[in-house]
């Protein structure tokens, strides 16, 4: 990648000139035991898939594996919200798996008791999932009065409160996997609640960084009618701002789910883009706003004027992507693969992190008290190593987990953000998302 000579400083910031059998690789730091590993792989107990009660629906079952009577046993539970109603993407390829999030939870089991066996400790995962928010909240209370004391969630924003209030003065910790809402990390924040998602603003600011080096200062916004996609706009706005770039012009693009994939469509959308793009300002790049992916992959190569696409579509920000094969990404993607007959996505990463960061603190701390793990986690001195080049922490302000960005086509990542040249006093990861100045969360504050 070329140098670029002179990025626009961030402000406030410093310039500088399924069932499947184990297939476990333990990765200390940066650097992986196959052999260590493989001998662990072989003696691990197996790992535990535990269904609902009635009226939610059951996960698929094994059998439990009686541990010895001196494995200490930990029990995680992953909460998954289904959402019929949810518009398919646009493209065949984008089509979300059953197991979306949950077969990344459980190869981080399969990776906690690679070395659990080694400490005496065992780790299994119980799923309970259904439509209904409250039937979740409450079998997921049960079960934490019950003696669970670690919940990984697949849910919406505001369920996601709900069940941190729920928990509220219980021995337990809630992380969010999928939720990238800012109000959950600011305003709403709760001090049961962590996050592995990115949120919006992180995404945002490792995409404008990227932006800001490549000098693509000009952007023209477009927006969908969604509450979700002017969430994301608004993250973009402030990005923008932050990093010195320029929103030219700003449009709103309205559509017709119904016949987005009837005959003859994509003739009408050839004529369509281009319209919708035309007598546009000098701009650099059009950036797309378009959380639900019902219109954004529309965009690139039908725009008026031959500009870049980014945002939602084109060029997109994510946690993970199945290309990535820096820091020992093959062999993870690999084991990945033969666990899930898949690849891996952003919400399998996501829940492998949160599942791996119970593991990693009790390892260390060579113990599975919920009480003791969780004032670990809590701690400045917890960190995980993700895949990411460097050890990952959570903030103490608002709970959210650092981590480095990746920029992606479709097929291939582009760079990875935090992007050169954007420094920051305590770590450059913090110049993604709202960082401790900004936060307006105060339930973190002692």
């Amino acid at each position: 990648m070329p140098q670029a000579t002179s990025p626009v400083p961030p402000a406030r910031m410093v310039r500088a000139p399924r069932k499947a059998p184990l297939h476990p690789r333990r990765v200390f730091g940066h650097k992986s035991l196959g052999l260590f590993a493989l001998v662990a792989s072989l003696l691990a107990p197996a790992a535990v898939w535990a269904g609902g009660p009635p009226g939610v629906a059951p996960a698929e079952t094994a059998p439990a594996a009686e541990a010895p009577a001196d494995v200490k046993t930990l029990t995680m539970l992953m909460v998954r919200q289904l959402r019929p109603d949810r518009l398919p993407p646009l493209s065949l390829l984008d089509l979300p798996p059953k197991d979306d999030g949950l077969a990344g939870a459980r190869l981080a089991i399969d990776d906690n008791n690679t070395t659990g066996r080694f400490l005496k400790q065992n780790f299994t995962l119980e799923l309970i999932e259904s439509e209904d928010p409250a039937d979740l909240i409450a079998e997921t209370k049960k079960r934490v009065e019950g003696g669970l004391g670690f919940i990984i969630t697949d849910l919406d924003a505001k369920p996601t409160i709900d069940l941190a209030d729920a928990l509220k003065g219980l021995d337990a910790v809630i992380f969010n996997t999928s939720a990238p809402d800012e109000n959950i990390r600011e305003e709403d924040c709760r001090a049961n609640l962590k996050h592995t998602a990115p949120s919006r603003a992180m995404l945002s600011d490792a995409l404008s960084q990227y932006l800001a080096w490549k000098r693509w200062g000009n952007w023209v916004l477009v927006t969908g009618p969604t509450p979700e996609d002017k969430a994301f706009a608004e993250a973009l706005r402030r990005s923008a701002q932050r990093f010195g770039m320029k929103i030219v012009e700003e449009r709103e693009f309205k559509y017709d789910p119904g016949s987005r994939r009837s005959d003859g469509g994509f003739e009408q959308i050839q004529q369509q883009i281009p319209t919708f793009t035309q007598k546009l300002p000098a701009h650099d790049v059009l950036v797309v706003s378009d959380e639900g992916e019902l219109f954004g992959e529309y965009f690139p190569y039908r725009t008026w004027d031959a500009k870049p696409v980014v945002g939602t579509a084109g060029l997109f920000p994510t946690s993970w992507h199945p290309a990535i094969e820096l820091w020992g990404g093959t062999q993870f993607q690999n084991r990945f693969q033969r666990l899930a007959n898949r690849t891996m996505r952003p919400l399998d990463y996501n829940a492998w992190i949160a599942v791996r960061s119970i593991g990693e603190a009790a390892t260390r701390k060579q113990s599975v008290d919920r009480k003791a793990l969780i004032e670990y986690m809590l701690s400045p001195e917890f960190e995980i190593a993700a895949f990411k080049g460097r050890r990952l922490t959570y903030r103490a302000w608002n709970g959210q987990l650092r981590q480095p960005l990746v920029l992606a086509t479709g097929k291939m990542h582009v760079t990875v953000s935090p992007q050169p040249g954007f420094l920051h006093q305590f770590t450059e990861l913090d110049t993604l998302g709202i960082d401790r100045p900004e936060t307006k969360c105060r339930a973190y504050q002692k």
